[in-house]
C-alpha cells in the first residue's frame, strides 16, 4: 500500500539567489487559500533579539502578484504592507529583495555567500501566521556558487542535511527564526549531551582550529544544558547550529530558538598555527563568550521571555522595561559559564568583569538613566545612539550583568550560600520557557519577576530592586564581594593629563568623537565633531596616540591653548589639564581573606 502523499502547507515560498554581483533575491509566497475579501501581505520591521526599526521593505525592489496566470492588482497600504485584490484561485506574489546588509540582522548576498533572515524576505500573510509554512530555497545559476551549501536550522521537508530544497516550519514565527547561510563553508558538528551541534563558519580563515573550537564549544554547551536541567540534561531543541561569518573587523551576534548568526574578525578565531595555551588569548576568549551569550538566550528570551514578546508584534515596537534581565543577565552568566565550563580561571575572569565595572562608570548617563528605563527606550535611545550617549544613558547589558552580581552576591550572603541567583533562573526557565513552544506560550511579567526573586530566594529584594534595576545607584562591587574575599582596586592614573574626550580619526584629522560630561574639554567648551588642530602651537596629527605624546609634557592643571575646527570655522580654547578620569578597576582575590573565610569558626 503506498503511503499518502503529506499535505501542502498552506503558505509556500521559494527563495532564489538570482544575481549574485547585484546582490538580489528573487522571492515568491504562493498562498493555497486568500482571503476572498482581499489578500493582506506584510514583511517586519523590526527582527527579535535587535530592538529598533530597521524598515526592511525598503529592500523590496519590485512586486506584483499573480493567480492561474493572471496579473492581480497589489495595493501598496503602507511602509511595509501590501493587499492583493479578491482572487479564488491559489495566489502568489513575487518580489525582488535587495541584500547588501553585512550584518547578522538582515540579508546579505554577493559572489563569495549569501545569508538572511526570515524577517528580511519572507512576506507574512495575514491570517495565515498559525499554518504550516514551507520554503523551497534554490540553488543560484551562477557558476560562482557552484559548490555552494545549505546551513540552517529549519527542519527539512524534501532537502538533505545542508542542501537546497524544501525546509518546514510549524508557523511563520517559526519560519523566520531560522537564519539561513548559503556557501562553500567550513563545517563540524559535535555532540552535547545528545544533540548535534554544527558550526559553520564562512569566510578566508587560514588555518582554522577546528578542532579546538568543537572541543572549547561542546564544554560551554555541555555545562549550560546542564545548568538549566540539570537532572535530565535535556536541551529545549533537536539540533544547534553556529552561523559565523569571519571578516578583517567585525563583532556582533544575534539570538534564535535553535541557531545564531555570528560576525566575528577572523583573527579572534583560533588557529593550528598558534601554540595552544591552557587559556585562550584575548581574541579568542571574546569569541567564545559572544557564543557563550548567544546560546544563553537559547533558553533566556527565547523562550523565557518578557510578557511584551509573548508574541512579537514585528511592524511596530515591542516595550519591555525587562531587558536588563534579558540581555543584562545573560551578559552576567556568557562570562560565568566559561569559568564553570573550566574554559578560564577566576583570575581571567576577575580581569573581565572589572573592566565591565570601570565601562559601567565611565559614563556621567548611569546617574540619569536607569536600566529598567533604559530597557524602555532601548528603540529610542540604546539603539540610537549619539555622540551625546555617555552622558545620557547607561547599557542595560553591562550595568544589568553588574546588576546579575548584586542579586547573585547579596542572595549567596544572606542565605550562607543555600541560595544563588542560578535558583531563580531556573525557576524561571521551570515556570516560563520550558513549555514555550509547546503550548504554553506566556510571557513574564515585571510583578512576577520580582515576586519570584523574593519566594525563590526567601530573602527580601525590593530594596536591591528600587537601587539597581528602578534607581541610578552605582553598585557596590567592592562591598558586595568583600564577605567573599575578592578585593577590588581602581589604578586609574590620576597624575595623566587627559581632556577626558573620546577622540577619533577622520582620514589624516584627529577628532572628538565624545566629549564626556564636566571633562576638560567640555569645560573648555570643545564639542563633538571638533577637529583639533594643534597645542599650544604644535601639530596634532591624525591619531590619537600623538595627541598622548603632546599632552605627557604638561601636569595635571596646567593650561594649554588648543586650535580647533568647527565646521569650517578656527576656534581657539584654553583648557585645564584633568587627570585621568577613565576608572582603571581589577578585581582579585585577596589571600588573607579568602583564607579566613575557609578557617572553621568556633562554637
Amino acid at each position: 500500500m503506498r503511503k499518502p502523499r503529506a499535505q501542502q502547507p498552506a503558505v509556500q515560498y521559494t527563495i532564489v539567489p538570482a544575481d549574485l554581483a547585484g546582490h538580489l533575491f528573487n522571492v515568491t509566497v504562493t498562498v493555497a487559500t486568500p482571503d476572498p475579501e482581499g489578500q493582506d501581505f506584510a514583511l517586519p520591521a523590526w527582527i527579535p533579539g535587535s530592538y529598533m526599526i530597521r524598515e526592511f521593505a525598503r529592500n523590496i525592489v519590485r512586486i506584483r502578484a499573480e493567480a492561474n496566470g493572471a496579473a492581480v492588482a497589489l495595493v501598496k497600504l503602507d511602509k511595509h504592507s501590501w493587499r492583493a485584490a479578491p482572487t479564488a484561485g491559489p495566489l502568489t506574489v513575487h518580489y525582488e529583495v535587495y541584500a547588501w546588509d553585512l550584518s547578522v540582522r538582515a540579508a546579505h548576498l554577493d559572489q563569495t555567500h549569501g545569508f538572511f533572515n526570515g524577517t528580511s524576505v519572507f512576506l507574512r500573510v495575514a491570517g495565515q501566521e498559525n499554518t504550516p509554512h514551507q520554503v523551497d530555497i534554490q540553488r543560484p545559476a551562477d557558476p560562482a556558487a557552484r559548490s555552494w551549501r545549505v546551513a540552517t536550522a529549519l527542519p527539512e521537508r524534501g532537502a538533505k542535511r545542508y542542501g537546497f530544497g524544501t525546509y518546514v516550519a510549524a508557523d511563520y514565527d517559526e519560519l523566520i527564526d531560522h537564519p539561513v547561510e548559503l556557501g562553500d563553508f567550513a563545517l563540524a558538528t559535535f555532540t552535547a549531551h545528545g544533540i548535534a551541534h554544527d558550526i559553520v563558519i564562512s569566510g578566508r580563515v587560514p588555518n582554522l582550529d577546528m578542532a579546538r573550537l568543537q572541543a572549547d564549544l561542546t564544554k560551554i554547551c555541555e555545562t549550560q544544558i546542564a545548568f538549566f536541567e540539570p537532572i535530565a540534561k535535556r536541551a529545549p531543541m533537536q539540533r544547534y547550529v553556529f552561523l559565523t561569518l569571519a571578516v578583517g573587523d567585525g563583532y556582533g551576534g544575534l539570538e534564535h530558538r535553535a541557531s545564531t548568526a555570528l560576525i566575528c574578525a577572523r583573527a579572534d578565531l583560533p588557529s593550528t598555527a598558534t601554540p595552544a595555551s591552557k587559556e585562550p588569548g584575548e581574541g579568542y576568549l571574546k569569541f567564545l563568550g559572544l557564543c557563550s551569550h548567544e546560546y544563553f538566550h537559547t533558553w533566556n528570551v527565547k523562550r523565557i521571555k518578557p510578557a511584551a514578546f509573548a508574541p512579537y508584534d514585528l511592524q511596530t515596537e515591542n516595550y519591555t522595561p525587562l531587558l536588563w534581565l534579558f540581555e543584562g543577565f545573560t551578559s552576567y552568566y556568557d562570562d560565568l559559564m566559561l569559568v564553570r565550563a573550566g574554559i578560564i580561571g577566576e583570575a581571567t575572569y576577575l580581569k573581565m568583569l572589572g573592566k565591565t565595572v570601570g565601562g559601567v562608570l565611565r559614563g556621567s548617563g548611569r546617574s540619569k538613566q536607569s536600566i529598567a528605563d533604559s530597557s524602555f527606550d532601548a528603540w529610542s535611545k540604546y539603539y540610537r545612539q549619539d555622540e551625546n550617549a555617555p552622558n545620557a544613558i547607561i547599557s542595560y547589558y553591562t550595568k544589568g550583568s553588574l546588576a546579575a552580581l548584586a542579586f547573585d552576591l547579596t542572595i549567596r550572603a544572606k542565605t550562607n550560600g543555600a541560595k544563588t541567583l542560578d535558583d531563580v533562573m531556573l525557576a524561571l526557565w521551570q515556570r516560563y520557557g520550558s513549555d514555550f513552544y509547546e503550548g504554553g506560550a506566556r510571557g513574564v511579567t515585571e510583578k512576577e519577576v520580582e515576586a519570584l526573586f523574593d519566594e525563590v530566594t526567601g530573602v527580601k529584594l525590593k530594596n536591591l530592586f528600587e537601587k539597581y534595576i528602578r534607581g541610578t545607584e552605582d553598585v557596590p562591587v567592592a562591598r558586595l564581594y568583600a564577605p567573599f574575599g575578592v578585593k577590588l582596586v581602581d589604578e586609574r592614573k590620576s597624575a595623566k593629563p587627559s581632556f577626558d574626550a573620546a577622540i577619533g580619526r577622520d582620514g589624516a584629522d584627529t577628532k572628538l568623537s565624545q566629549v564626556h560630561e564636566n571633562g576638560a574639554a567640555h569645560q573648555a567648551g570643545l564639542s563633538a565633531g571638533d577637529v583639533l588642530v594643534a597645542l599650544d602651537g604644535l601639530r596634532i596629527s591624525g591619531t590619537p596616540s600623538n595627541l598622548d605624546t603632546l599632552l605627557s609634557r604638561y601636569r595635571v592643571g596646567d593650561t594649554v591653548q588648543v586650535h580647533a575646527f568647527r565646521r569650517d570655522e578656527l576656534m581657539t580654547f584654553e583648557v585645564a589639564l584633568q587627570g585621568d578620569r577613565v576608572a582603571a578597576i581589577t578585581l582579585s582575590v585577596d589571600p588573607k581573606s579568602r583564607a579566613a573565610l575557609r578557617r572553621p569558626s568556633a562554637d
